[in-house]
């Protein structure tokens, strides 16, 4: 078989890749995942998008995650319109909690060069905090307001993204594993599949933590996040995203809360652990104690795909003319999936370089 685009990997940030494709006429495309497209960290995610919460400093990590954050009303509404599917994109903001004054103190001195470099936020009280959120533990010291981080319903997102695919005669090959590209004169040749080979004019790698075993590219860590969702309330216990030391909550629309994450260097293991999941538990009741009355609905775990440094690897592949990897976005794949799609568009199809790309590294040894 042949297609002008193969991508390798389902998850959002290679079937964002395909629809952008799609959208500006790029040709035939296929999309092959070693097991269901999306069913990796794209569904194990808690859907943050929270450029400025998580940011340590104005640099590049920052800067481009900020001007994908700025894509998602526009890409949110059109997959809608496309699709017939919500994914939910809930604009309320997000509180960045300190429970101490040594955690206070941090996040004053984040505070400080955030508005300096133009970073809307506000500081709030303890009693400003239980104004807005009255279910959180009064033990609260103080904290910060983002406006403008958000969250989506990362399988809404997936779901949307399938159809899309399914709409517009983007084949999905799932269950496929990927065994090795056929590289002759510089060119990715074939794809190597389980099910045979898949031909390509053009290749893209967008396997997350699995790119490295297919290219030549820096090192591709997975990083386990195990996470807890609690059942749903009615009315809902909390209104807004919940960031803090302790670790965060996330309120979904139906009511139910999820809860994370762990972080932990164990290989490609996937196995949740008791002791994580109470742990969770346990931060979860000292950030908003009414949820201890909450039963754990769901546990699950995802890996995260690492590269040193933190930084997404976009961009051609060094040496094979043809191929083009987008992996390493570690905690914020769903967040880079927009600016993502577009940078590898406008790499493969030619166009002037979309805004934010000059902050990302290009694929190397």
């Amino acid at each position: 078989m042949n297609s002008d685009f193969v991508i390798i990997g389902g998850g959002v940030i290679g079937l964002t890749i395909a629809r952008e494709l799609h959208r500006r006429g790029a040709g035939t495309i296929t999309v092959i995942d070693r097991g269901r497209a999306g069913g990796e960290a794209s569904w194990a995610a808690a859907g943050m998008l929270a450029p400025n919460v998580e940011c340590r400093a104005d640099d590049e990590l920052f800067r481009i995650c900020t001007a994908s954050n700025r894509l998602y009303p526009d890409f949110a509404a059109e997959l809608l319109a496309e699709t017939g599917i919500d994914i939910h994109l809930d604009r309320s903001g997000t509180l960045s909690l300190a429970f101490t004054e040594d955690e206070a103190a941090e996040l004053n001195a984040k505070y400080t060069w955030q508005r300096n470099a133009g970073i809307t936020v506000e500081s709030l009280t303890s009693d400003d905090i239980r104004k807005l959120e009255p279910e959180i533990s009064a033990s609260v010291h103080s904290g910060f307001l983002y406006p403008n981080d958000w969250q989506v319903e990362n399988r809404q997102l997936v779901a949307g993204l399938r159809k899309y695919c399914e709409l517009n005669q983007i084949e999905l090959i799932e269950n496929t594993a990927m065994e090795r590209l056929v590289i002759r004169g510089g060119e990715a040749r074939a794809v190597e599949t389980s099910r045979g080979a898949q031909h390509a004019d053009r290749v893209i790698v967008t396997a997350g933590a699995w790119s490295d075993q297919l290219l030549p590219v820096p090192k591709v860590k997975p990083i386990r996040g195990q996470m807890i969702s609690l059942a749903a309330s009615d009315p809902r216990i909390l209104d807004r995203v919940i960031y803090s030391h302790r670790g965060y909550l996330v309120p979904r629309s139906d009511g139910r809360v999820l809860v994370g994450a762990t972080v932990e260097n164990v290989g490609f293991s996937k196995e949740v652990t008791a002791d994580a999941i109470s742990t969770l538990k346990a931060a979860a009741i000292e950030i908003a104690p009414r949820l201890a009355k909450i039963e754990i609905a769901e546990a699950w775990a995802g890996l995260r795909p690492f590269v040193e440094g933190e930084m997404p690897v976009i961009g051609r592949v060094p040496d094979i003319e043809n191929a083009f990897v987008a992996t390493g976005h570690y905690r914020n794949g769903i967040l880079l999936a927009p600016i993502t799609a577009k940078m590898i568009a406008d790499e493969v199809c030619g166009a002037s370089r979309t805004s934010g790309d000059q902050a990302v590294r290009k694929a190397s040894h």
